[in-house]
């Protein structure tokens, strides 16, 4: 089955075909990032505008370089950006219906948890997941597509978030997440402790809303005294890096040990972070665990993650009907399994 997706919950604009039997044919990605860069984040509007001025070439860009038709259409459902995730469901839909095919809306997140399925080695059910974006920071158990147990949910800023806004505090660029990483490489472990929260008490919760306040009052303190030079922002960016890397590996240790699973994924944006990557890697050598995780153009919003998980919900026999909808709120154990 070849299936075309399309992805437009937030400020990435992509597409891609996937086929059931030869893998990815093509893709094709756009960035909004140079739009929203002086707002210090995405606006909804001009990201919504600019998924409309964008999403029809890069259709017609995909299917250029495929040679055969498409058998069925996968779009993002949710949750994400209500203006931009009509932009890509009301085209999914419409060309679906133009050429006859049948249309599927996909969980955003749901697609970045399958997202490892795409590389090789694959991970195998069961798996624990770590899905770490600007959005949401969970740990999910995953016995089989659409059989998911939430393990642990963000209970205010999501970690990709602290990063955003971390980044803004330190003067950086949006997005913060890649500006944090560059800046903290040239920092120096060890002159600030930045606590590791929610780490000290049972359970697999994730709060980042405290750690952001001990960073605004270190760059506070030190501004007051003169001391907030380029080598103490990069060392606060180490420090405050370190600290989200520690307690997100400290979580999925836990996970790991209370469920008995040791095969462990991290998909969303702050997955392709080498830190998180080289932290989770050595604790899962110590538990006797695999790690798995996507290359990092897939790590972000992506119309390869829709493809692939639209390929295996309509080919279980899954469809949208003609009326369709989003879902900018839209809990993962809410889908049904295929």
């Amino acid at each position: 089955m070849r299936v075309l997706g399309i992805e437009t919950s937030c400020d990435e604009t992509g597409v891609a075909i996937y086929d059931s039997e030869e893998g990815l044919i093509s893709e094709a990605l756009f960035s909004q990032i140079d739009l929203h860069v002086e707002y210090g984040g995405v606006v909804p509007e001009l990201a919504s505008r600019d998924h409309i001025r964008k999403t029809i070439p890069l259709i017609k860009q995909v299917i250029a370089e495929s040679d055969k038709a498409i058998d069925g259409i996968a779009y993002t459902q949710g949750p994400g950006l209500m203006g931009s995730l009509m932009v890509g469901a009301a085209i999914g839909r419409s060309l679906a219906m133009a050429w006859n095919v049948p249309a599927l809306g996909i969980h955003h997140m749901e697609g970045h948890l399958l997202a490892p399925m795409i590389e090789d080695p694959a991970p195998e059910f069961p798996f624990i997941a770590l899905l770490v974006s600007g959005g949401h920071t969970q740990l999910v158990e995953v016995q089989g597509i659409g059989q998911y147990r939430l393990l642990g949910d963000s209970l205010d800023d999501a970690a990709g978030e602290a990063f955003d806004k971390a980044a803004k505090m330190l003067g950086l660029p949006y997005p913060g997440g890649p500006q944090i990483a560059k800046l903290a490489n040239s920092g120096n472990a060890g002159r600030y402790k930045f606590p590791r929260p929610m780490t000290n008490r049972p359970g697999l919760d994730f709060s980042f809303s405290g750690l952001k306040t001990f960073t605004l009052n270190t760059i506070a303190s030190e501004r007051e005294q003169n001391r907030l030079d380029d080598q103490t922002r990069a060392d606060i960016a180490h420090a405050f890096q370190q600290a989200v890397v520690d307690t997100l590996a400290i979580k999925c240790r836990r996970a790991i040990r209370e469920t008995g699973i040791s095969s462990l994924i991290i998909a969303g944006g702050v997955s392709a972070n080498l830190s998180l990557r080289e932290k989770l890697g050595a604790m899962v050598d110590e538990e006797n665990a695999r790690l798995y995780y996507p290359r990092p153009e897939y790590c972000t919003d992506n119309g390869v993650m829709i493809a692939y998980a639209g390929c295996q919900r309509l080919k279980a026999g899954e469809t949208t009907g003609l009326p369709f909808s989003v879902q900018p709120r839209w809990l993962l154990e809410e889908l049904t399994a295929c």
